[in-house]
């Protein structure tokens, strides 16, 4: 099978050790984004020319325009995935097949099965870079693949979101391939920084493994939002945090315990135990079909800040409390309009 493109941010060589292995054999003609380099004055490296686009399907005799036409689109997808005519970023990022096949899998999970409400939207920028700082919860990452697909269907501008994701994600196999491809990468200010730069909107849930493994018992309740590096990415990148609630995942698992011991033994930074799970074995994994809401509030800028900011610490204690203090008052104004948890 043929290689595809890659589209790099920049020649980072000490950042792309830090990054999870490309597959075997993946090509690397490049095209560059705006990056630091270009802001310190130096020359950006020579763009490659860009592939040819694929020609649109011809029109189907007699004005055909159902599913002839979906099939004829399907096929020029395939031929393009088997000679490699498409691109991936330095992250592995494939832009198409994230909307022609991962968003489509999602979205019945979305639209049909948690229902998920989205309100605010609009405060994430229509173009420029943003950090989308969201509570975590649930078991499984399930919600930020949700607010992903609400990024995706609902912005005005058809922004994509690209999440930042631990460091067990790309060690487990097919997720890690799958996540690269769906635009995650490593949470490191590096990674993050850089994408910012380039206008891309960036999502991080900083409460981590402390806050999707919690118990059931401590749902809503917001865990400790680290050292507040994401401010300080935010700050140095100069673009505004978008806070971010979501409503629901708390009780898709409701976590009753946990198996540390297993834990230990798998590699895993908690062993689940709930209702249903392991006692009904793979049965036991389908998760609950609660109700979603996830409400994006008003930006907090950044730009207002000197450059030195990013290094003040008071200042990134009180952006992060003030990030948290947000997040947590909508959570609780979301509980209470809530009529129940599957309705």
């Amino acid at each position: 099978m043929a290689d595809a493109k890659v589209i790099p941010f920049d020649d980072d060589r000490s950042r792309a050790r830090r990054r999870p292995a490309r597959a075997e054999g993946e090509a690397a003609a490049v095209r560059a984004l705006p990056g630091p380099q270009q802001a310190s004055g130096e020359p950006a490296p020579a763009a490659k020319p860009e592939p040819t686009p694929e020609p649109e399907p011809a029109p189907v005799a007699g004005g055909g325009s159902g599913w002839e036409r979906r099939l004829a689109g399907g096929l020029a997808f395939l031929r393009r995935r088997v000679t490699g005519e498409y691109e991936v970023d330095e992250f592995g990022y494939d832009e198409e097949l994230t909307d022609q096949v991962l968003m489509s899998l999602l979205r019945p999970l979305y639209e049909k099965y948690f229902r998920v409400e989205v309100k605010g939207v609009e405060n994430i920028p229509a173009e420029g870079g943003a950090l989308i700082v969201a509570n975590h919860s649930g078991t499984l990452p399930l919600d930020g693949l949700m607010m992903q697909v609400a990024v995706h269907d609902h912005h005005p501008a058809g922004r994509h979101l690209r999440l930042l994701a631990a460091d067990l994600v790309f060690v487990l196999p097919v997720v890690n391939e799958l996540a690269r491809k769906a635009g995650h990468t490593l949470a490191c200010a590096e990674d993050a920084e850089r994408l910012l730069r380039a206008g891309e909107i960036v999502g991080v849930m900083p409460e981590g493994f402390k806050g999707i493994g919690k118990p059931f018992g401590e749902r809503y309740k917001l865990q400790r939002f680290g050292r507040g590096g994401f401010v300080s990415t935010a700050l140095r990148a100069g673009v505004p945090i978008v806070p971010c609630s979501i409503v629901g995942a708390e009780e898709i698992y409701p976590m009753l315990g946990n198996a540390k011991t297993l834990a230990r033994v798998l590699g895993f930074p908690y062993f689940p135990l709930t209702p249903t799970f392991p006692w009904l074995g793979p049965l036991g994994a389908l998760p609950l079909p609660t109700k979603w809401t996830i409400q994006f509030g008003e930006p907090i800028p950044t730009d207002s800040y000197a450059p030195e900011a990013a290094e003040d610490p008071m200042l990134m204690f009180n952006l992060t409390d003030q990030v948290r203090e947000q997040i947590q008052h909508t959570l609780y104004k979301l509980l209470v309009q809530r009529r129940s948890v599957f309705f």
